[in-house]
């Protein structure tokens, strides 16, 4: 039942921002974001994202939000809360993370 009720609420969203691209090192950045009808509990606005970054078929920098966890990030082999405002600052967020992490550690 609970997977029903998941999926019928994705089919009820809308897609708002997709983009995916590899960079000059190989690694995969996957951004995707909907608008959806009712929060993604314990999230209190109206998306659902997944933003990722990895290298070598392991995340090194994601942010989204999941029913029952709500929204948070993954830097590393580390999750913290994320303190969603717009998804502006999201996206902004996101980029800052994976530029640090490029940053720390460069060309493979």
């Amino acid at each position: 039942m609970a997977l029903y009720v998941i999926l019928e609420s994705m089919a009820q969203a809308t897609l708002i921002v997709r983009e995916r691209r590899v960079d000059g090192f190989g690694g995969i950045l996957d951004i995707k974001v909907w608008r959806v009808p009712a929060p993604v509990s314990p999230s209190e606005h109206e998306y659902k994202y997944s933003l990722y970054y990895g290298r070598d078929g392991k995340r090194v920098v994601g942010f989204d939000n999941e029913r029952g966890k709500g929204d948070h990030m993954h830097v590393g082999g580390q999750e913290r809360s994320y303190a969603f405002t717009t998804l502006e600052k999201l996206l902004k967020d996101f980029f800052i993370e994976v530029q640090a992490w490029e940053n720390d550690h460069g060309q493979p």
